[in-house]
């Protein structure tokens, strides 16, 4: 089964075909040949996916999925949420000037709870479908770990006393929001196949 998984980010292709199995041969944005950075305009992690779906749905008329990551901050009033990626303005998509960045608004706070939320946009022959993936956890004092990617080195998952970044990707791949999200697309999938 192929599909197209509306990203041209590397570290996320990896990381979904990796979860989903050689039962689905995922192709990128590149592999269609779409090298648009497809504006994330919403107002919530939703609205970002359904515009990424859509605009490969509409343009080249294939089964898709897209998927946007928020990492939600209790202390902070659920920020950086939808603008996670984007959360030290002006330096779009830089993971350590992120995490400085979120490290220095919480400052001494005690309260560290968070959350990553996943949700997943699915188009198959046009209708549209939702899943979300969530996992609790909270904000590290430091960053520490090398693997995976974003904000990995400072989130640590409940029930672990690790980040992210130190656990590796097997073990983030079977719990992580990211994990659960395509748990839910796969069963979609799996359930009614696309040709």
């Amino acid at each position: 089964m192929k599909i197209v998984f509306a990203t041209n980010n590397q570290h996320k292709l990896e990381e979904i075909r990796h979860i989903l199995g050689e039962q689905f041969e995922i192709v990128s944005l590149q592999d269609i040949g779409c090298n648009t950075d497809i504006p994330e305009t919403g107002e919530t992690l939703e609205e970002n996916a359904l515009i990424k779906a859509r605009y490969v749905y509409e343009r080249y008329g294939l089964d898709c999925f897209a998927d946007d990551t928020g990492l939600e901050v209790d202390a902070l009033g659920g920020e950086p949420g939808v603008r996670s990626a984007r959360y030290a303005e002006g330096a779009g998509h830089d993971s350590e000037a992120n995490m400085s960045k979120l490290l220095a608004n919480l400052k001494e706070n005690n309260n560290r709870k968070a959350r990553f939320r996943t949700v997943i946009a699915l188009i198959i022959k046009g209708e549209e479908q939702l899943f979300e993936g969530v996992v609790r956890g909270e904000i590290s004092r430091s960053r520490s770990g090398s693997e995976g990617f974003g904000y990995d080195p400072i989130f640590v998952p409940e029930g672990y006393d690790r980040s992210f970044a130190e656990l590796g990707a097997e073990i983030k791949n079977s719990i992580s929001h990211r994990a659960r999200a395509v748990e839910k697309l796969a069963e979609r999938l799996n359930a009614s196949p696309c040709s």
